[in-house]
């Protein structure tokens, strides 16, 4: 027997998914939005040389800005409404407001690697891997007010909370270069192991924690003066080196280990371990330290862990393989990028449980978040 709806029940049930979806929407809009205010998410696609512009309150891409080839290290700037990244084909630093969607390129020298901010957002710093260059841009005039040169092919950057220096990984140097932050002239080098990678800073710029690309040795250094302090045995190759907001511990996030093992940056000492998943490959700490979300790319999830307690509590789905995380500023969501399946996995942290998986660009590799 034919069951028929009526024109009026059809029309009704359309009203009643479309109200159920507006309310839907309006849940997983972040409480701090104000009207006229925006958080957008910005996914670098290496394959494609684009930038992806996810509109957060609406669950959607909403741009797709082209930028060049290669890009790379994306940083929103703490004082403008700007995104950073690297062109690294293209020899450049781009620059997108966030506002407009422009683009302005910043030439910098061949192969440029990783990019970092002075802390009061003034100044951009940019090492070149074909050159062993490094230089600092005025985020305002976007010029280039100072050059300098570290090692051999300079892999990675990061500035000194304090903004007084410019510590870069030399990969083929297996060293450690520590120029000051308003000229770039050089202050020191120090050996650390080989083909050095992620570099992590404590908040009060006494010390750095170095991880190699290599080895499962993580180099401490005292910056002040500059030494190296100790050498530790993390288990596995370091492939994410994080910091408690505190700067009380560091995680190395390890496929070797297929697992995160603590580090005591007081005393420097390799502690607890625990185990993750299969290939942990990128991960965030909450803001209160509590938790650290970790990308398990080959199992297809984010994983989250209980920091005081050391221990796996949960895990949601992703896309194929997840690289890159970050938490959203009211720490309620956890966004992940997919370089197989090429979408951003919008994860509710309450639960945790997949909101939805959202279309990007071709091998989404880097994440950056702005709120303006």
């Amino acid at each position: 027997m034919k069951t028929w709806l009526s024109p009026r029940l059809i029309v009704a049930l359309v009203l009643l998914a479309a109200a159920g979806t507006c309310e839907v929407a309006r849940e997983r809009r972040p409480t701090y939005l104000r009207p006229g205010t925006h958080l957008n998410a910005y996914i670098g696609n290496s394959a494609d040389g684009t930038i992806s512009v996810v509109d957060l309150a609406k669950l959607a891409t909403v741009a797709t800005v082209p930028v060049g080839p290669g890009p790379a290290c994306l940083l929103a700037n703490p004082a403008r409404d700007e995104v950073w990244g690297v062109s690294s084909g293209g020899g450049y630093a781009w620059v997108l407001e966030t506002t407009t969607n422009r683009v302005t390129r910043i030439p910098v020298g061949p192969q440029p690697a990783a990019l970092d901010f002075s802390p009061d957002g003034r100044l951009a710093y940019v090492d070149c891997a074909g050159s062993g260059a490094v230089v600092a841009i005025d985020c305002v005039t976007r010029q280039v007010v100072a050059r300098g040169r570290a090692g051999r092919h300079p892999s990675n950057l990061r500035v000194t909370p304090d903004g007084r220096l410019v510590l870069v990984a030399n990969r083929d140097d297996a060293s450690v270069s520590l120029l000051d932050a308003t000229t770039l002239a050089p202050q020191a080098t120090l050996p650390v192991a080989p083909q050095p990678s992620g570099i992590i800073v404590l908040p009060d710029s006494s010390k750095a924690f170095v991880a190699s690309a290599t080895t499962d040795v993580i180099s401490v250094l005292r910056l002040k003066p500059p030494t190296v302090l100790a050498r530790l045995a993390s288990g596995g190759r370091a492939d994410a080196l994080l910091l408690k907001p505190d700067g009380g511990e560091a995680y190395v996030l390890s496929s070797g280990t297929h697992g995160l093992t603590v580090i005591d940056t007081w005393t420097n000492e390799v502690g607890d371990f625990a185990l993750l998943g299969a290939d942990p490959a990128g991960g965030a700490v909450s803001s209160d330290g509590t938790r650290l979300y970790a990308c398990d790319a080959a199992a297809a999830r984010v994983t989250v862990v209980d920091l005081t307690y050391r221990q796996l509590i949960g895990s949601a789905s992703t896309g194929q393989r997840p690289v890159v995380c970050r938490l959203d500023p009211e720490q309620k969501l956890v966004l992940a990028a997919d370089e197989e399946s090429d979408d951003l996995a919008v994860i509710d942290l309450q639960g945790p449980h997949l909101v939805t998986l959202i279309p990007v660009g071709k091998a989404p590799d880097s994440l950056a978040m702005k709120l303006y």
